[in-house]
Parts: C-alpha cells; structure tokens; sequence
C-alpha cells in the first residue's frame, strides 16, 4: 500500500548527506514534496505557507541553475553566492529552512502525542520556530491557518490507508528532517550577509 511518503517525488531520508554536506537538488526534491503535503491539510489558510516555501525553492534553484558547478551542495551554493556579494539564494534557504522546521516540529509533535490534534501541535511548533521572525499581520495568517488545520484522524488517512505504515515512513522522514535542519541551523548560524 502506498503512503504519501512513499509516493513523494523524493524523501529526505533519500537525501544523500555527506558528512555536513547537503547535496542540492535532491534537497530540493524532498522540500518539494513539503510543499505538497501541506495540500492534505486541506484548507486555503496554508497558501501563504506554500507560496513561501515554493518562492524559496525557486531562489536556490535559479542560482543552481546559473551556476552549476558552485552548487552541488547547498554550503557550496552559499559560500560562492555570498562571496560574489549576493545573498537572494542564502536568504531563500535560511526562510525554506524555518520553514522546514516548523514542519518537523508539528509533525514530531503529533507523532509523539497520538491524542493531539493537529492544531495544538502546529499552533506550538509555531510559536517555537517562526512565529519570532513575523510581523503581526503574518503571525495572523499563521493563526488562521493552525486553526484551519483538519482533525488528526483525517489527515493521517490522507497519508495512507495503513496507519502502522504511515507512522514507519513518517517517523523515519522526520527523523532525516531532523537530521538536514540540525544541519542546516548550524550551517546557517554562522552565514553572516548583512
């Protein structure tokens, strides 16, 4: 039986890290796939969320795309951006990043409590993860959206028929999530533009 993770264009678990090093176009396969989930949620309130996301996708791969062979890996991709003097895919990747962890944490939330709904977890994954960089027009869009969010036990039929499945596949995503944010956070931590 196949699951939404099973069925993404790519999952992060697929993502060859290498040591500290996060090849690009396979990251951005998997953060694709982010963008389509937040669909099974099901409510036009994650439009802005998936509008960001996808406008952040874009920068990174237009500048993979005009320069190829600096950007294998996402460092690379920074390090020779940032030394031309720009910054549009760095930035890109620092909110795509936020965004990314602002989904793991809701998700491991929920994962982790069975009997949470889907609202409390986002709603506290946001006020841990981006709620801190918005201005109070965006943090009301959030808050429309967290409660916008479907009951549990329709989403995770979205993810697939068979819960044991969809927990296996989603805890082993969250956990190379985990893995590439940890990374990227302390990447991205001493990237300085300004």
């Amino acid at each position: 039986m196949s699951t939404f993770f099973s069925t993404a264009k790519r999952s992060f678990k697929d993502v060859g890290v290498e040591g500290e090093q996060i090849p690009t176009t396979e990251f951005l396969e998997a953060s694709e796939s982010v963008v389509s989930l937040f669909d099974l949620l099901g409510s036009t309130a994650f439009a802005a969320v998936q509008k960001d996301m996808t406008g952040n996708i874009k920068k990174i791969r237009d500048r993979q795309t005009s320069h190829p062979k600096e950007s294998d890996t996402l460092q690379n991709l920074c390090t020779n951006e940032l030394a031309e003097g720009k910054h549009t895919a760095t930035e890109g990747l620092l909110w795509l990043h936020r965004g990314l962890e602002f989904t793991e944490k809701a998700l491991r939330k929920n994962a982790d409590e069975p009997t949470e709904e889907l609202t409390t977890s986002f709603t506290n994954a946001y006020g841990e993860t981006l709620k801190k960089h918005h201005n109070m027009f965006v943090k009301g869009v959030f808050g429309l959206a967290m409660k916008a969010c479907p009951y549990r036990v329709d989403f995770y039929k979205k993810l697939g028929e068979n819960e044991a499945e969809v927990n296996t596949q989603m805890g082993e995503w969250l956990t190379a999530l985990e893995l590439i944010n940890g990374i990227l956070g302390k990447y991205l931590a001493g990237v300085s533009w300004k």
